[in-house]
């Protein structure tokens, strides 16, 4: 089907009172012009974004369903090393990082609501092979690596999502709409570290809700297979394709020659693979630097399932904020107060660990034999307990400086992504003159093309999410407390980088981009 635009500023006709529809097709979006959005465009708008969000949101969940499950594997009868686990909530974000281009392909090519019915089904199979296999603890590590990789399918999801919601909005609503399409999926990250583990009975709320006698980590499987089944249905009878969010591959990857696409795929490594990264990391992260059980049934310390949530929570709810104030002031402003921000917090909760007392380590064959006779193991020793206590008092300030990096990731974030289509809207002004053909077709191209940049820059800032994990199970450093503390300072490292950036490139007076208010 033929898109069908609008004709220039001094050929533009009546809108019709409404959007006319093929099917589930629309032949006729102009969401630029006021009129048109106020009579019909806002209400189809929203109704696919809300869509769009409930179908995205299972897609985080599902993405980062390992974050949690694999700090649990223990307790169901797996041996996994730090290491092991932390490449085991890895995978998933490099397999999603890989997958969110060919996805921004997707949307032009089958249509936003034909994709978000088939990327909904593709979760049951991440789902299902949980739930086999979890209930196995002779299954071998790298089957288990391939099985959560096919996690990464979730990770696909933004990226489809964002792109098709950015061809809904005005540009001066970008901000707002993506940030909301964008928080409501990130959301799904604190959710299934919050519920999961009340859902599989390890407790949790706080420790309002008490540990079951067994865990059950296949319920969890169940739960949002089916919800994947729900959300493919409801995109199939709710949402709509777009004739107008045409495009082909070639034209998307062109984008790959601009200099701006690929400076923001180095900022959005800092602000979202931040955010993804530490979301994957953060239950295993407390677990390790704050909690000891030498045996499933004896433990001592801080429970992450009551606070690994937080994090992802944080982010989530500051995200649209960042969309809204870069919409007010704008976004390299924001995103250069956040990743100051981060700088500080980053070196604040690398402090903290610095704060914290060894704790002995009891020898493989004793943890064996207590293993294999729970009866035998004498207990926590003084040593040990006093430096788990004393630790667990560190805890609370750890949270606070980590809860703060995640709440400027989520507002970088959103001014983040308000910048990139400002961004390809600014380079169609500066060749063309107000009120001119050439400035109307600049401008439609440019949102085509800001479009496909959301799909690559998103693909590249996921990597920060394999990054992460790895950087904190770092092989060449064997304690992995001492791994965590470098792994900070890495990541500082990295924000002065992008701070130094993101000034030189959009807020540097003089600079092109400075003037053009991105």
């Amino acid at each position: 089907m033929t898109s069908v635009v609008s004709s220039p500023p001094e050929q533009q006709p009546t809108p019709p009172a409404a959007a006319r529809r093929t099917g589930n097709w629309i032949d006729n979006w102009e969401p630029e012009n006021p009129e048109f959005w106020e009579s019909s465009g806002k209400q189809v708008a929203r109704r696919n974004l809300i869509w769009s969000i409930f179908a995205e949101h299972l897609g985080f969940s599902v993405w980062l369903l390992w974050s949690v499950s694999a700090a649990m594997l223990a307790k169901v009868g797996f041996d996994y090393s730090a290491q092991q686990l932390f490449f085991l909530v890895a995978v998933p974000n490099l397999v999603g990082s890989l997958l969110r281009l060919p996805y921004t392909f997707a949307v032009p090519k089958f249509g936003g609501r034909n994709w978000t019915i088939i990327s909904a089904a593709l979760l049951v199979i991440p789902t299902v092979l949980f739930i086999v296999f979890v209930q196995r603890p002779d299954t071998p590590y790298w089957v288990f690596v391939m099985i959560a990789a096919t996690a990464g399918f979730g990770g696909g999801n933004f990226s489809s999502s964002m792109t098709n919601i950015n061809y809904f909005y005005p540009t001066r609503l970008k901000g707002s709409a993506l940030g909301l399409n964008a928080a409501g999926g990130n959301i799904g990250v604190s959710l299934i570290q919050f519920f999961l583990p009340i859902i599989v009975g390890a407790g949790g709320a706080f420790g309002a809700i008490k540990a079951a006698d067994a865990i059950n980590l296949q319920r969890v499987g169940y739960l949002y297979a089916t919800l994947a089944v729900i959300a493919a249905v409801a995109a199939y009878f709710f949402m709509d394709n777009l004739s107008s969010a045409k495009g082909k591959p070639r034209e998307t990857l062109a984008v790959a020659k601009y200099k701006h696409t690929w400076i923001m795929s180095l900022l959005y490594v800092g602000t979202f693979g931040s955010f993804i990264g530490y979301s994957a990391a953060m239950p295993l992260l407390i677990k390790i630097n704050f909690f000891r059980s030498p045996i499933p049934t004896e433990s001592i310390g801080i429970n992450f399932v009551y606070y690994a949530f937080l994090g992802a929570l944080v982010g989530s709810i500051t995200r649209p904020f960042g969309g809204w104030l870069a919409d007010k002031i704008g976004g390299a402003k924001v995103t250069l107060g956040c990743f100051i921000a981060m700088i500080a917090g980053t070196l604040g909760v690398f402090y903290t660990l610095t704060l914290l007392d060894p704790v002995p380590v009891a020898s493989p064959d004793k943890i064996a034999a207590w293993t294999a006779d729970p009866s035998s193991f004498p207990g926590f020793s003084p040593e040990i307990t006093a430096a788990v206590n004393h630790n667990s008092d560190i805890f609370p300030w750890f949270l606070a400086m980590f809860l703060f990096v995640f709440a400027a990731t989520g507002v970088a974030n959103g001014s983040t992504y308000k910048m990139i289509p400002h961004i390809f809207k600014a380079q169609a002004q500066g060749g063309t003159s107000e009120g001119t053909p050439e400035r109307y077709v600049a401008e439609a191209k440019a949102v085509k093309e800001g479009s496909a940049a959301l799909g690559i820059i998103g693909a590249a800032g996921a990597m920060g999410g394999f990054l992460i994990p790895i950087t904190f199970g770092s092989p060449w450093v064997t304690d992995p407390v001492e791994a965590c503390k470098v792994a900070f300072i890495v990541f500082a490292a990295y924000y002065v980088l992008c701070s130094a950036v993101t000034w030189f490139v959009y807020r540097r007076p003089g600079a092109t981009m400075a003037k053009a208010g991105v």
